[in-house]
């Protein structure tokens, strides 16, 4: 397996872009990814796209032709990838493993969704659950991450303090992205006081409905070299599915599928959680974070809440987590977070994340996440 680098990146700004068409987000963020990585349309050899639910959002499929026709790309070889939320992460890892494998030089991993063009985005998520055992009986996914909270909660003594914390830290630091659709600072009682969706969930415990794409570049690392760029390499990888009923599952406050991607990427890579700099995990829900911060390792089991009260995942703090702003922050078009958190790493491993720099970053890590934790994508990347 060769040594793989990421050469480039592109990004659109996140939000509810009305305006814009699926296809010219796309073509957006891969001609920004090209301009980046100063490489030719023509030298490009294939597409990883990764995108949930195009069909009911957008009705529109065939993506690997329409957006690779788009983005000025025809010829190439391109595939569309669908693990639910995870479609980005899983797109990532299906190209890398292409360039790894001696296959291609010159392969786009990207993700892309827009979910606001009218259709019913909570019935277009809910695709993502169990549909004869969850959705037929009307639960959602805050209802599902509500049921996730509440058991944390009970097992733990996770506290409603802890969950807001997470959504003040994260919008923290979006307030110092420009491409989050929700930059701005709030209080631990902008949280509580915010309209209930499903208890002890409220409305700043949610991800928002959000637009984008990003794009980024992969090549061997003999490529990265000799364009004189940051070496940020791929170091590790893993991916694990899980069940996706929460009642299939023995503990309903945790995700073993996290855990179980996490241990394959943190082998492959030849180190260990404490190696680790800087990372975005899945904050769907406020509950998501802690719990993807507990089934990687970086806390024990209900130990992640109390270290994020302290400060500990917070710019300046032991283990920075969502530098970006998270899903919370910066938004989540389910399609394309797993690329936008692989951006917001090699930004920071490169030293271009301004207000936001983790000082010294060289080991980050990106956690992408389908559903409730019905599967799960893990990269560890390292700048040299």
């Amino acid at each position: 397996m060769r040594e793989v680098a990421i050469i480039g990146v592109g990004m659109t700004d996140f939000g509810e872009l009305w305006q814009t068409p699926l296809r010219d987000l796309y073509a957006e963020a891969v001609v920004s990814c090209l301009k980046d990585a100063e490489i030719e349309r023509d030298q490009i050899q294939s597409a990883w796209m990764g995108c949930m639910s195009s069909g009911l959002f957008n009705h529109q499929e065939h993506l690997a032709s329409i957006l690779s026709d788009y983005a000025g790309l025809r010829g190439i070889a391109a595939t569309r990838v669908e693990s639910a939320c995870a479609s980005g992460g899983a797109a990532f890892r299906a190209a890398y493993l292409e360039v790894a494998s001696g296959a291609s030089d010159f392969v786009i991993a990207s993700g892309v969704e827009k979910m606001n063009d009218g259709a019913d985005a909570t019935f277009c998520l809910a695709t993502a659950a169990d549909q004869e055992y969850e959705v037929y009986h009307g639960v959602t996914f805050p209802g599902l991450y509500a049921m996730i909270a509440t058991a944390h909660m009970h097992k733990h003594g996770t506290t409603y303090d802890m969950l807001c914390q997470v959504a003040v830290k994260n919008h923290k630091h979006g307030a110092m992205n420009p491409k989050a659709q929700f930059p701005m600072e709030i209080t631990t009682d902008t949280v509580k006081n915010a309209v209930r969706v499903a208890e002890p969930l409220g409305l700043f415990d949610c991800s928002p409905v959000t637009d984008g794409a990003a794009a980024v570049l992969l090549a061997p690392v003999e490529v990265a070299k000799a364009l004189g760029k940051p070496l940020v390499t791929i170091k590790g990888s893993g991916q694990a599915v899980d069940s996706i009923a929460l009642h299939d599952r023995p503990d309903p406050s945790r995700i073993p599928s996290v855990g179980m991607a996490a241990r394959k990427a943190f082998e492959h890579a030849g180190v260990t959680v404490r190696d680790i700099d800087v990372c975005e995990v899945h904050d769907c829900f406020t509950i998501a974070e802690l719990c993807c911060l507990e089934e990687i390792g970086f806390y024990e089991a209900g130990q992640a809440g109390g270290a994020t009260l302290a400060g500990e995942t917070a710019l300046g703090g032991k283990m920075p987590v969502n530098t970006s702003g998270g899903l919370k922050s910066k938004g989540h078009p389910v399609g394309a977070t797993g690329i936008g958190q692989i951006v917001e790493i090699y930004e920071q491993l490169s030293g271009l994340s301004g207000d936001r720099q983790v000082s010294g970053a060289r080991l980050g890590l990106a956690q992408n996440m389908g559903g409730s934790g019905g599967s799960s994508v893990v990269h560890i990347l390292e700048v040299k």
